[in-house]
């Protein structure tokens, strides 16, 4: 019996740490203070169709990331499905990763493209995303596998 209690627990304990990255700040952008998106409620993007600071009282943690939004009720959405809400590519700059880099954003450069919510550096960055985010979405799918290992850094020129 303890034998088969002992099992049980080392089983949950497995399927726990698969839940959660090792390093969730590898693939993930945190450069907000650790908080994924600078803070920003990841539910406003699709509610309000705009960038929302978030409230320091409204976290929620998935895959051992941490997350804030501006009320209860965006935390309790996120909550009941949060894959749908993390932005793509751990929340890094999707016009960078299609380049083949990772680079931090602007959290009020967004696009939700088929239900899905991606990032961009800048807004300028942001508007020659839209003119082929298709496009631009499939080379980031195809490169992000490379990418998200690598360091993240500064863009200079090269995301012109």
């Amino acid at each position: 019996m303890i034998h088969r209690i002992l099992t049980a627990a080392a089983i949950a304990a497995t399927a726990s740490a698969a839940e959660a990255p090792a390093d969730p700040g590898k693939h993930v952008n945190l450069k907000g203070g650790g908080i994924a998106l600078h803070g920003y409620d990841p539910v406003a993007y699709f509610e309000r169709h705009a960038a929302v600071p978030g409230n320091a009282s409204y976290t929620a943690t998935y895959q051992g990331v941490r997350y804030q939004f501006a009320d209860a009720a965006d935390a309790a959405k996120f909550k009941g499905d949060p894959g749908h809400y993390v932005p793509q590519y751990g929340g890094f700059c999707a016009y960078g990763v299609a380049r083949g880099f990772k680079v931090d954003v602007d959290p009020e450069a967004f696009t939700v493209v088929d239900d899905k919510l991606y990032l961009n550096v800048s807004k300028s960055i942001r508007e020659k995303w839209n003119k082929d985010a298709h496009g631009y979405i499939a080379k980031a799918n195809d490169k992000w596998p490379t990418v998200q290992d690598k360091k993240s850094g500064v863009f200079g020129g090269l995301l012109s």
